[in-house]
């Protein structure tokens, strides 16, 4: 049951640009919330649609829900119409295709999610419980009215989570892999708490990486020049090839971002005889780390590793920072350290048949996740 809130009267507004909020604004209330990140704020969001990475002609319509006290930012989610399902890490494929068999139109959908970054952050932001909870409502009223197939909000912290559930939202589980500082001095000092096999071969692996002659290079963002963003925009478009898939983020993204945010931004760069071959993005602040992106341009055994795991576990442990988040899937990491963590997202569908059989999808897959994780601690890899 909801707890009784004062009510206040909202104006709500949808906006189709960030600078109808202005950063002041916004990052005002993205500061405001307990499970705030870098990616909630303005610089980080408005580089995406700026840049036209996330816009509405790459199928990500922004459609921000605000609600306004006066001329004050009430609460706000990041929503889009989204027209397919790219960029999400939440798969919800399988739906739509059923939608399709049966002459039905999924897209366009809502989506309220930070685009490209499976990362779990506020989603709900509001200065306070009442207006969070005239934003839900707002939602509601939105997705009631506005004729699409669904909404979708991804990577919740539990708590928004459930406050959705009990506005009608069914919940589906989902897992990603976090390494957390239990307060080391040095990276040996955290080796020395995993099991002896993994031990040796987290060292053979750096091991092979210093016999092919390769050093590293921690660069802060605020210290980055053009150059090194235009090497890493390199390596990041060789990976995307290399899998037979088209780059989500220009290059233009990543300037502004790198003008906007330094201090939020760490690049590592690989060199062998003196040239860069591989570069990674990482994302930071006082308490996280968010690996996000890595590429090379000459292939060598381990150097992935490397690059996208020790070195940015280096500067957690050299930095004070709390927790490593590596990014969507990879159960590989558990090897270097990194534990099963729970995520979640919320889904509405407007159809009353298939919100019944996606109901029951989500409580048999939602076992089979329980079951998983469960499995999966049962493999820790420390002592």
């Amino acid at each position: 049951m909801r707890p009784i809130l004062q009510k206040t009267n909202y104006r709500t507004r949808i906006l189709s640009s960030l600078s109808e909020a202005g950063p002041s604004a916004w990052d005002r209330l993205a500061s405001l919330q307990v499970d705030t990140n870098p990616f909630l704020s303005f610089a980080f969001l408005h580089a995406l649609h700026e840049s036209g990475s996330a816009s509405a002609d790459t199928g990500w319509q922004p459609h921000y829900l605000t609600l306004w006290a006066g001329d004050e930012l009430a609460a706000a989610l990041p929503l889009y119409a989204k027209f397919h399902s790219y960029g999400e890490y939440v798969f919800d494929w399988a739906w739509a295709d059923a939608y399709k068999r049966n002459g039905l139109d999924y897209y366009p959908k809502l989506l309220s999610a930070i685009p490209f970054t499976p990362v779990t952050g506020a989603r709900l932001l509001a200065t306070d419980e009442a207006a969070r909870a005239a934003l839900v409502d707002a939602l509601t009223m939105l997705q009631e009215t506005n004729g699409l197939s669904s909404t979708h909000v991804l990577y919740p912290p539990e708590a928004q989570a459930r406050q959705l559930q009990e506005a009608g939202f069914l919940l589906r589980k989902g897992v990603q892999f976090h390494w957390q500082n239990d307060g080391y001095d040095h990276f040996e000092q955290f080796l020395g708490t995993l099991e002896q096999k993994k031990r040796k071969n987290i060292r053979a692996e750096r091991r092979k990486v210093a016999d092919a002659g390769i050093t590293m290079r921690r660069i802060m963002g605020r210290d980055a020049s053009e150059a090194d963003w235009h090497f890493f925009k390199r390596c990041y478009d060789h990976t995307y090839r290399a899998h037979y898939s088209t780059p989500y983020l220009n290059l233009d993204f990543f300037l502004r971002i790198a003008a906007a945010m330094p201090d939020n931004l760490l690049l590592v760069v690989a060199e062998r005889d003196g040239r860069p071959i591989a570069s990674s993005l990482l994302v930071y602040d006082a308490h996280a780390l968010y690996g996000r992106y890595w590429g090379c341009i000459e292939q060598h055994p381990c150097l992935h590793f490397e690059t996208a795991y020790y070195q940015p576990l280096e500067f957690c442990i050299a930095q004070k920072i709390t927790a490593f988040e590596g990014g969507a899937q990879g159960e590989h990491k558990m090897a270097r350290g990194f534990l099963p963590q729970q995520t979640w997202s919320a889904h509405w569908l407007a159809h009353a048949g298939f919100y019944d059989a996606v109901e029951r999808f989500l409580a048999q897959e939602g076992q089979g996740m329980d079951t998983y994780v469960d499995e999966l601690n049962e493999r820790n890899p420390f002592k």
